[in-house]
């Protein structure tokens, strides 16, 4: 009746590295600290290793393997962005180690980046996590600055029912 009792379903966010995670609005590239493309959350990476940051399908590979982009099972597409400015870098620095339309697992190894080749480039390496369909989303989680381990739940995002 009026959809009182539907069950809002969640999914959790996780780290996509070791480092330190903080909001998105604290990215250095104004397209994602103004939440242009959505919204979501950033981790500066302490190593190069980088990790599926929610359950979904990769959709796609970009081919400068700068960034991957998912949909979970409940439909909410979510965009991985290793580095900003790092599409310039042409795939040099970057290792995928999955493919599109593999089903992965939150915290799942997605691949690697060298971080020192980024950095060396003038580029920041911080990884850049954005859930690009608002619309099919009730909620999300606040992120508040913190050091965390791959996998680590960063938070909840509730879908719209």
């Amino acid at each position: 009746m009026f959809g009182l009792f539907k069950k809002n379903k969640q999914f959790d966010f996780v780290a996509p590295t070791n480092g330190e995670v903080m909001p998105i609005t604290e990215v250095s590239d104004a397209m994602f600290a103004q939440k242009i493309m959505g919204d979501g959350y950033a981790v500066k990476p302490a190593e190069d290793a980088f990790y599926a940051p929610v359950a979904g399908t990769i959709q796609s590979i970009f081919p400068t393997k700068h960034a991957l982009s998912f949909v979970t099972d409940d439909g909410i597409e979510v965009l991985l962005h290793l580095g900003v400015d790092t599409v310039e870098l042409k795939g040099a620095p970057f290792e995928i180690t999955v493919s599109e339309q593999q089903h992965v697992n939150a915290g799942d190894r997605l691949g690697s980046m060298d971080r020192q080749q980024i950095t060396s480039s003038g580029r920041d390496d911080v990884l850049i996590v954005v859930f690009t369909n608002m619309d099919k989303i009730n909620a999300m989680d606040a992120v508040e600055t913190s050091s965390v381990n791959h996998g680590d739940v960063i938070g909840k995002v509730t879908v719209a029912g």
